[in-house]
């Protein structure tokens, strides 16, 4: 029988994190890497990349970079497959890569509800699957790890956010877990969700900047919104042996805003 620390080990394992570059993406990239994974790391914009993983590298994480819009899906199966020559196969992916849009509803643009769900929800289906048939079910293992949103579970309180592709789309995620983990199971796959509550990064800078983070604060029955380590425990559990009993799950990470 494994010791917890043995189980929580991520020696000889290998993650793909989209949107990694900055912010809850990062933060969870240097939490598999600390436990031993080999990491690569998509965003869109190069100088960023390269700045995340001189940071990794610095930490001791053996981490490299591609950059990829995957809202194209001409870019996807190109870099799912040079992610995979870097790393040998894919143990692990978490889905971070997302965009949101402040309209509203009646006015909200067709172009803006494109960008936001073909970013937030259709990348998703398209990389994960694209890892799924070149790796994961093929070695019959993998841990797919899917980030939605609390934004994702309920809708915005009156006179706060005016976010309707955004929800709609992290709503989708939840599902989208759901229906593939039971899928994927047969295949030794577990597929599960972390709906963040808020923390600071460049999507959540107008908002804070909006209704301010002491409002925020209050509103969590921790009296706080989250910091750059709040997410490293969910992550781990999700993606190491210490939760290959779990699947098919959406856990929130928001000092309990939505548990009340």
């Amino acid at each position: 029988m494994r010791t917890s620390q043995e189980l929580f080990s991520l020696v000889g394992k290998t993650a793909l994190v989209t949107g990694g570059s900055r912010g809850l993406g990062l933060q969870m990239a240097e939490a598999l890497g600390e436990q031993g994974a080999r990491i690569v790391l998509s965003a869109r914009k190069q100088a960023e990349l390269d700045e995340a993983v001189a940071h990794l590298q610095a930490r001791g994480v053996d981490a490299s970079a591609i950059a990829c819009d995957l809202a194209d899906e001409q870019q996807v199966l190109p870099f799912v497959t040079e992610a995979i020559k870097r790393l040998g196969h894919i143990d692990i992916l978490i889905n971070n890569a997302g965009a949101s849009w402040g309209a509203p509803a009646e006015d909200y643009p067709l172009e803006a509800w494109d960008k936001v769900m073909n970013l937030n929800i259709r990348s998703i289906f398209l990389v994960t699957q694209a890892v799924g048939k070149l790796s994961m079910i093929p070695r019959q293992y993998g841990r797919v790890i899917n980030i939605s949103s609390i934004a994702g579970l309920a809708g915005n309180p009156p006179g706060t956010m005016k976010t309707l592709a955004y929800n709609t789309s992290k709503g989708a995620v939840v599902n989208f877990t759901r229906t593939l983990a039971g899928e994927w199971g047969a295949y030794g796959i577990t597929v599960n969700s972390i709906a963040p509550g808020f923390f600071p990064s460049k999507m959540t800078k107008g908002v804070l900047a909006t209704i301010g983070e002491e409002t925020l604060a209050k509103e969590a029955p921790l009296g706080r919104i989250g910091d750059d380590e709040d997410l490293k425990g969910a992550t781990l559990l999700f993606a190491s042996d210490a939760g290959k009993h779990i699947t098919g799950q959406t856990l929130a990470v928001d000092g309990g805003v939505s548990a009340v």
